[in-house]
């Protein structure tokens, strides 16, 4: 569920006013995690290890407050729940979009995300939380070692976005660079750090 809140109400006035009206308000961060415990849950589990990734963020951001608020339009708006977009290769060569729910149980975000890119492969058509949920967007190329990615501002989706490639095994541990877009208007460094952090901290939990 979401409802639109006065922006002067909240610890965002400032960066609001200050960055709603700017021509290129995003941020990119990129930092370079140890995901050496996904690689290796993944291997032992048998379970997606895009999904293990995707499931860590959700994690981390549902610790963040401000992702829990988006710039949309002139507005800012609240949502109670997350759900992380991951893109889907479909049954005829293309793609498409899925949002998938964040649940804390890993049980049920697996079972959520393997129905749900399943339903959207097959259909072609995508799938679409943006009226209930907070959508944090995700993009993998895991067939190429990417050092960092600077995504498109299109001025329509304001949600923050993490993307990444291949990740590349040095000696024993495995490592994977990841680039997090914001919305200045959204959080700050300060929020984006803590959160990159917090994802460490979940992907070696």
């Amino acid at each position: 569920m979401k409802k639109e809140i006065d922006p002067q109400a909240t610890k965002r006035s400032n960066a609001f006013a200050a960055w709603m009206k700017s021509p290129m308000p995003m941020v990119t961060l990129i930092k370079t995690f140890d995901v050496t415990h996904l690689v290796q849950r993944s291997r032992r589990t048998g379970l997606k290890f895009n999904m293990l990734l995707c499931w860590c963020i959700g994690k981390a951001a549902s610790q963040v407050a401000e992702f829990y608020m988006v710039p949309e339009g002139s507005k800012l708006m609240q949502y109670d729940r997350l759900a992380i977009n991951v893109i889907v290769t479909t049954k005829d060569g293309g793609i498409s979009m899925c949002d998938v729910p964040f649940s804390t149980d890993l049980q049920q975000f697996n079972a959520d995300y393997l129905q749900l890119t399943t339903q959207v492969s097959e259909s072609g058509q995508p799938y679409d939380l943006s009226a209930d949920c907070a959508i944090i967007g995700t993009s993998a190329l895991p067939d190429c070692e990417i050092d960092g990615i600077v995504n498109q501002y299109s001025g329509i989706y304001n949600n923050p976005f993490l993307a990444w490639g291949k990740y590349r095994r040095r000696l024993f541990r495995f490592k994977l660079p990841i680039s997090l877009q914001f919305h200045h208007a959204q959080m700050d460094g300060s929020h984006a750090t803590r959160f990159l952090n917090l994802l460490q901290e979940v992907i070696n939990g």
